[in-house]
């Protein structure tokens, strides 16, 4: 087995959250667009004729839950970031299709947000690996 990384035990500065809103704030304009785009009755047609609905949907939330991870990490330790950003990418997918259920032309539908909560789920263990790796996170812990 190997050891935890310096950046899995460090402790996250003593943040509160409004102070680490400059972090938050991508993840939150990413969650801004996914509104934008699942208020429209069709967002983005050339992607959404070529591609799979699901695989559409499956890298829309893993590039979330890699954002989210990172924002995160930044007020708990970066494991724990990781299991937030998971947990937040499912429950906005669930919004989310519960939103697309009032918007002309769309529907909601349990395999999209299975799709989405899986989505979330890798980029968040991307973002993970990569950050335990050194990444962003490495010069923020001192």
């Amino acid at each position: 087995m190997s050891e935890p990384t310096p950046t899995d035990q460090a402790r996250p500065s003593s943040l509160r959250w409004w102070q680490a809103l400059p972090w938050l704030l991508p993840a939150i304009a990413y969650a801004a667009l996914i509104f934008y785009l699942s208020s429209q009755p069709n967002p983005l047609p050339r992607l959404t004729s070529r591609f799979s609905d699901k695989l559409l949907h499956l890298v829309e939330y893993a590039a979330f839950g890699a954002v989210a991870t990172w924002g995160i990490s930044h007020l708990v330790k970066l494991p724990r970031a990781a299991r937030w950003a998971m947990l937040l990418g499912s429950l906005y997918g669930l919004t989310d299709e519960l939103h697309q259920r009032f918007v002309p032309h769309r529907s909601a539908e349990v395999g999209d947000w299975i799709a989405d909560t899986i989505g979330s789920a890798l980029g968040a263990l991307l973002a993970w690996a990569l950050l335990r790796r050194g990444g962003a996170r490495a010069s923020i812990d001192r």
